[in-house]
């Protein structure tokens, strides 16, 4: 949902520049009023002369006169002085402010009001929880009609990765030489942003993974990044600003510390779909988030990360396109979006939620497998709390402790243990842990023969 325009973003000094902004990002409409004929033919008309921006629904309002009729009592209280007795109250509670202003009335924003900010949108918007659910709901309308969802994309080690210029190592120095040469290619994944003194390299196949989510996706983007670095990256994933327009939110716009939430998207929370690396940020929204593989091309995060390997920039290799990290989860996506707008189903489309969808895709992985453990875990400690039990069952397996006939896999971490020496006897998978977390991220079950399981150290 697209509420700020994709030109420079007008100064907030007044009302003026908020009904200015409004007129030209506000698409007046009822969806009591307009049929869907008469919405599909304009539709058509602005396809033909511009990419598509879906625009907010203000249903309540009849005409843009009425809009301008209500922003305009804040430009007038603005410009006049007058106080706020003068004022006649005709929207208790206020749906929001703009500049410390109301947006229908006027009034001067309380010390102690509420409300959420939506300074990515705009600087010095802030709204209230009845019009957040409001412009929700009318969303979810628009979004179902246009058969969308929303997708929220992280930056870092999701689509791209950056490092400092200074934390280049000497095996990378090449890749310098490499931007130099490089300069004029239209098909570069590496830039140099001597604004901030970074490296960015791009993700392998992310203009084309955009390209086809935007198709069945409202794309955002949500990092915990600074914004100043955030605008610079988004311009080299969206250079024709298709995609994401104000759509970027970055960590001043969060409304907890170091947390991500959906409380800042005005999109409805059971058409989100999250992509990111970071499963803790999401902490109220793990159902949402399909969870990406790292994306390590700099040495200096994975010496940040305490992991002991060269990086893919030092080996001069990166992910496949064909079947990297992005066309994986594209296919995904895909999936999950025909599930929700399958119209076999009966349910109506309104109630339908994505989180059962992708609950449901990630639930077949390891559908028909029955895994023990063995000294996987610490002593005494409770199985069903460890990480690999529950992202296991979580994909579909089911997790036991002791040995039967009915076990299909024996997860160990050596091959000297009684169960992994039972699993050799008995003709069953012996596998390490890693097989799970592959199975995770690859969203299919993995070839067992690939994660064999270490032999005893005599």
């Amino acid at each position: 949902m697209n509420l700020a325009a994709e030109s420079p973003t007008p100064s907030s000094s007044g009302s003026d520049d908020f009904a200015a902004f409004l007129d030209a990002e506000l698409e007046v409409a009822s969806s009591n009023s307009s049929s869907d004929g008469d919405l599909a033919d304009d539709d058509a008309e602005n396809d033909l002369q511009q990419p598509r921006t879906k625009k907010l629904k203000v249903e309540e309002f009849e005409s843009t006169r009425e809009l301008h009729e209500m922003t305009e009592v804040a430009t007038n209280r603005e410009k006049t002085g007058m106080s706020d007795e003068a004022i006649p109250d005709i929207c208790p509670p206020h749906p929001g402010f703009f500049g410390g202003l109301c947006v229908r009335c006027g009034q001067v924003e309380d010390d102690d009001a509420s409300g959420t900010a939506f300074g990515y949108i705009h600087k010095g918007l802030r709204l209230g929880s009845r019009e957040i659910d409001r412009l929700r709901g009318a969303d979810l309308k628009n979004l179902l009609r246009e058969k969308k969802l929303i997708l929220i994309l992280d930056l870092d080690h999701t689509l791209l990765h950056s490092t400092h210029i200074a934390d280049v190592s000497a095996e990378e120095e090449y890749l310098i030489r490499q931007i130099d040469s490089k300069n004029d290619d239209p098909a570069r994944s590496i830039f140099r942003l001597d604004s901030i003194r970074m490296l960015t390299k791009l993700r392998p196949y992310v203009h084309t993974f955009l390209k086809e989510a935007s198709n069945l996706f409202e794309l955002y983007v949500y990092t915990m990044a600074e914004r100043p670095y955030a605008l610079e990256v988004v311009k080299l994933l969206d250079p024709g600003n298709v995609y994401f327009g104000s759509k970027v939110i970055t960590q001043n716009d969060s409304t907890q510390r170091h947390l991500k939430g959906l409380d800042v998207v005005l999109g409805a929370d059971n058409v989100v779909v999250i992509l990111d690396d970071t499963e803790p940020v999401w902490q109220e929204h793990r159902e949402n988030l399909i969870l990406m593989e790292r994306y390590h091309f700099f040495a200096s995060s994975l010496r940040q990360s305490g992991i002991n390997c060269k990086s893919l920039s030092e080996t001069k290799k990166d992910e496949r396109e064909s079947d990297g990290a992005l066309a994986t989860v594209l296919n995904v996506l895909k999936r999950i979006h025909r599930m929700f707008f399958d119209p076999v189903l009966r349910t109506d489309i309104s109630s339908r939620d994505v989180r059962q969808m992708i609950k449901m895709v990630r639930q077949e992985i390891l559908q028909g497998c029955k895994l023990v453990f063995s000294r996987v875990f610490p002593l005494n400690s409770r199985v069903e709390d460890q990480s690999y039990w529950k992202m296991a069952e979580e994909l579909g397996a089911i997790c036991c402790t002791e040995v039967d006939s009915s076990v299909t896999h024996i997860v160990a971490k050596d091959s000297g243990t009684e169960k992994a020496r039972w699993a050799l006897q008995n003709g069953k998978f012996l596998i390490s842990p890693r097989w799970i977390e592959a199975a995770r991220f690859l969203w299919q079950r993995q070839n067992e023969e690939d994660f064999p399981v270490n032999s005893v150290k005599k």
